[in-house]
């Protein structure tokens, strides 16, 4: 393992609060793997950078020698935790869990290393399942309804007048049991999720737990725009399974500050050394380093290669999709639609307003063109979409 100072730096690195440094060294001074908390409620299959944060994290304790147990709470996703809403969550079926539980699972292999060494994957299910009534009452009774309405969501609907159902309150309790069940040394969460953790140190210490579990809150993403935390519903994403030409070009999108950011967040590059480079090349390496982390290193240099072939000597990529629609003439914004270059007509409708739109390398201005079909056109929306349309 590396030396108590070299682990402490590359643990905090990025970190938003640690509670509590003194506990944490303590605990690496046994000099043995420490058990390194992850859990997750899989309500979505897909992840985007924004989720890989803590990921990254996890990794880096993997890579200096510790084991990360990820848990996945098939058990609460059925609950639903409002953490960070104004409103309960809507609670899934357990084919729903199953089934984004796999997918999920698959994407975040792309970065934990999966050796039985350094990786763990548990269900909260196998004993959360099991538990009685009298088991869940002796479990409630460890926390007051006045501790719970510390928690700044719940505090914030009670003050509104918004529901709260009892449910809700055994959500951060059964979270926290389950850090009691696998003995965690270590857990990681958002920073959200802080109230949540700190139940499960309360929690270990109350069940004869030799020591309480360490608590590393990590900060949300920034999305593509720099201001919302990154999220499918402000679309500002990067999806970790979107081509590489699309992760890459995404990542040439952002503002140098942000870009900054997402290197703290996201690798283990020194960002006082990165920001000595020119701020374009230091880019281009961040979205080197990320197509790597997803794909492999030859693709990540041929998603480089292209993006400074298509924006920088101004060629077409290499491997555009050839859509062939069966008919004559079509509108724009339908035509668009069909080739899944945009998921909505308002997005269309708002790509042509913003100049976003091209045929043959001529920009459109007006959303009720109508594109002749009997010939072959190149369709570019923004700076990295692109579509072959035939009939």
């Amino acid at each position: 393992m590396q030396d108590l100072s070299t682990q402490l730096k590359l643990i905090k690195k990025g970190a938003v609060e640690l509670i509590s440094e003194d506990e944490l060294v303590k605990k690496l001074q046994e000099n043995r793997p420490l058990r390194v908390k992850f859990g997750v409620d899989p309500t979505t299959a897909d992840i985007h950078l924004g989720h890989t944060v803590a990921l990254t994290k996890l990794r880096q304790f993997q890579e200096l020698g510790h084991k990360v147990v990820f848990l996945i709470g098939d058990f609460t996703a059925q609950i639903g935790d409002p953490s960070g809403r104004s409103e309960t969550r809507k609670p899934l079926t357990a084919e729903e869990v199953s089934r984004n539980a796999e997918t999920y699972l698959q994407q975040v292999f792309k970065i934990l290393d999966k050796d039985p060494a350094r990786l763990e994957v548990v269900y909260n299910s196998h004993w959360l399942g099991k538990m009685g009534v009298k088991e869940i009452i002796g479990l409630a009774s460890h926390y007051t309804v006045a501790r719970m309405l510390e928690r700044d969501d719940f505090q914030k609907r009670y003050k509104e007048g918004t529901p709260i159902s009892i449910l809700e309150f055994l959500y951060p309790l059964m979270q926290g049991f389950d850090s009691v069940q696998i003995d965690a040394d270590v857990e990681i969460g958002g920073n959200d999720q802080k109230f949540n953790l700190l139940v499960g140190r309360e929690l270990m210490r109350d069940y004869g737990k030799k020591s309480a579990q360490v608590v590393l809150t990590m900060p949300l993403l920034e999305g593509l725009d720099g201001v919302r935390k990154m999220s499918k519903s402000y679309n500002n994403y990067i999806g970790i399974t979107e081509p590489p030409k699309e992760i890459f070009g995404k990542i040439m999108s952002v503002s140098d500050e942000l870009m900054y950011r997402y290197y703290e967040l996201l690798t283990n590059e020194e960002v006082a050394e990165i920001k000595k480079q020119h701020p374009m090349e230091a880019k281009k390496k961040l979205g080197e380093i990320l197509v790597e982390r997803f794909y492999d290193e030859a693709t990540a240099k041929s998603a480089r290669a292209e993006f400074e072939n298509v924006f920088k000597a101004n060629q077409l990529p290499q491997d555009i999709e050839t859509i062939y629609i069966g008919k004559d003439t079509s509108n724009i914004i339908d035509l668009i639609i069909e080739a899944k270059l945009v998921e909505s007509k308002r997005e269309a409708k708002r790509m042509i307003e913003q100049g976003g739109v091209k045929i043959d390398s001529e920009k459109v201005t007006d959303e009720k063109f109508l594109v002749d079909l009997n010939k072959e056109h190149i369709i570019q929306i923004g700076k990295r979409k692109f579509a072959k349309i035939k009939k």
